[in-house]
C-alpha cells in the first residue's frame, strides 16, 4: 500500500470517528436540553399556580427581568452553568480522543508503509537552511569554495563543494574549476566530510567546520548524496555509500600519496564506516577515519533517538518501527563495520548529545578497541563535557579540535608546518 493510501485510510477512519462522536455528543445535549426544558416548565406552572400575583403578571419570574425585559427565573439561569461546563468538558474529550487516535494510528501506518519509516531516517526533504542557492557558496561566507557536479552514474548528478586551505583564499576569487583542481598537487592534505541526515552541505553547522578545518590547512571536498539538496535521485543506504566511494576515489587520484582523511557526522558516521570497509576490503585504507557523534547501528540509534521517546515502553515497538528501518534495507552497521577496518580511528562525542546518545559513542568505541582488524592502529576517544553545551553539531566551536587533530594525526598542521 502507498503511503498517499494509507494516509488516505487513515483519514477516512478518524472522519468516521470524529462524527460518531459528535452526533452522540449532540444527541446528548439535545435530550438534556429537553429534559430541563420540561422541568423548567413543569416548575414555572406550579410556581404561577401557588401565587395569583404571578398569574397577573406573566411577564416577571422570581430572579428579575431578563435583557428583553422577560423575567428569568434564578433555577433557569443555574441551569446555563452545568450547560457551559458539560460544553468545555466535551471539546476536551474531543481533543483528547483526536491525540489518542493519532497516537495508536501512527505505529499501524508505519508498520503498513514502511517508505514513511525511511523517509524519517533520512529526511532528506527538510532542506535547513531555507531559501539558500548551494551553486554561491560565497553566499554562506565560504569565498575560497568552488560548486560543481559529478556524475557517480549516468543520469545521476549530485552536487560537490571544494574549499582550499583558508590562506588561499585572495588566489581563490574568480577562479574556476580548473584552477581549483590544480591546488589539489599542492603538499597540503585533504578531507572527504560526509555530511548526516536532513539538510544540505550548505547547513551552518557544517559550514563552520569546513571554515575550521580550512583555517587549519586541509582542502575540504564535501558532496550531498543521491535525493539531498541540489542531487537527483532517491536515498537509500546503498546509494549513499556508492556516492561516498565515487567521491572517495575521484579526491584520491587528484591528492595522489599525499594524506587523505575522511571525517563523517551522525548518519554520515554510518557511511563513512561502510566506505571504509569496502576500503580496507580492497587494500587501500584512508590515512584516517574521524567519526564525530557516531552510533553502533541504525536499530539502536533509532531505539534511543528523542522522538522515539512516546513509542519505546510500547509493546511490539521493535515490530513496529525498527522492522520497518530494516525491511528498507537501512542498517549502517559502524559496530559490525570496525572489525573489519584497518585504519587509525579517532572518535568525537559531546556528552550532552541528546539525538545521538553519548553511550553508543563510547559503547562503539569499545567495540572497536577490542577489533582484531584494527590491532596495531590508533583507536582514540575524545569526549566533551556537557557543560561545554555542545551538543550534537557544535563540536567544531571546540578550542581544542586543533591540538586534538594533530595530535591524532601525529603531525603539525599544513599551515603551521
Amino acid at each position: 500500500m502507498k503511503p498517499r493510501d494509507c494516509a488516505s485510510v487513515l483519514w477516512l477512519a478518524a472522519a468516521a470517528a470524529a462524527d460518531q462522536l459528535l452526533s452522540a455528543d449532540l444527541g446528548m445535549r439535545q435530550r438534556n436540553r429537553s429534559e430541563c426544558a420540561e422541568q423548567l416548565s413543569g416548575n414555572s406552572g406550579s410556581v404561577q399556580d401557588s401565587d395569583p400575583e404571578l398569574k397577573q403578571r406573566p411577564g416577571q419570574g422570581a430572579a428579575g427581568p431578563a435583557a428583553d425585559g422577560r423575567q428569568v427565573p434564578e433555577q433557569e439561569r443555574s441551569m446555563k452553568k452545568p450547560f457551559r461546563r458539560l460544553g468545555l468538558l466535551g471539546k476536551l474529550k474531543r481533543v483528547v480522543l483526536w491525540l489518542l487516535l493519532v497516537y495508536v494510528s501512527i505505529p499501524f501506518v508505519i508498520k503498513l508503509c514502511p517508505s514513511i519509516q525511511a523517509k524519517l531516517v533520512f529526511l532528506n526533504f527538510v532542506r535547513l537552511p531555507f531559501f539558500i542557492d548551494l551553486k554561491r557558496p560565497l553566499d554562506q561566507g565560504l569565498n575560497h569554495t568552488h560548486n560543481f557536479y559529478m556524475e557517480p552514474e549516468a543520469g545521476f548528478r549530485i552536487g560537490v563543494w571544494h574549499t582550499v586551505p583558508a590562506h588561499m583564499w585572495r588566489e581563490a576569487q574568480g577562479k574556476d574549476g580548473t584552477w581549483y583542481d590544480s591546488t589539489f598537487a599542492h603538499t597540503h592534505p585533504a578531507i572527504l566530510y560526509l555530511h548526516g541526515n536532513a539538510g544540505t552541505r550548505g547547513g551552518d553547522h557544517r559550514v563552520q567546520l569546513y571554515k575550521v578545518l580550512s583555517s587549519l590547512g586541509y582542502h575540504v571536498v564535501t558532496f550531498d548524496y543521491r535525493g539531498w539538496g541540489d542531487s537527483d535521485g532517491s536515498p537509500s543506504e546503498t546509494a549513499m555509500t556508492s556516492d561516498a566511494l565515487f567521491m572517495y576515489d575521484w579526491l584520491k587520484q587528484r591528492v595522489d600519496k599525499k594524506p587523505l582523511y575522511i571525517w563523517g557526522h551522525s548518519l554520515g558516521t554510518g557511511v563513512a564506516t561502510n566506505l571504509v570497509r569496502r576500503l580496507c576490503d580492497r587494500g587501500s585504507p584512508p590515512d584516517a577515519l574521524i567519526l564525530e557523534s557516531p552510533f553502533t547501528n541504525i536499530r539502536e540509534e533509532a531505539r534511543s533517538h528523542p522522538f522515539s521517546t512516546v513509542y519505546r515502553y510500547l509493546p511490539g515497538f521493535d515490530w513496529f518501527f525498527l522492522d520497518a528501518i530494516t525491511a528498507n534495507n537501512i542498517r549502517f552497521a559502524s559496530d559490525d563495520n570496525v572489525n573489519h577496518i584497518s585504519c587509525p580511528v579517532l572518535i568525537l562525542h559531546a556528552e550532552d548529545d541528546t539525538v545521538v546518545p553519548f553511550h553508543l559513542g563510547k559503547k562503539l568505541y569499545s567495540l572497536a578497541s577490542e577489533s582484531k582488524s584494527l590491532v596495531g592502529h590508533k583507536v582514540q576517544f575524545v569526549p566533551f563535557h556537557s557543560s561545554l553545551a555542545y551538543k550534537h553539531k557544535f563540536i567544531y566551536r571546540s578550542p581544542e579540535l586543533p591540538h586534538i587533530l594533530s595530535d591524532f594525526l601525529g603531525s603539525a598542521h599544513p599551515v603551521a608546518g
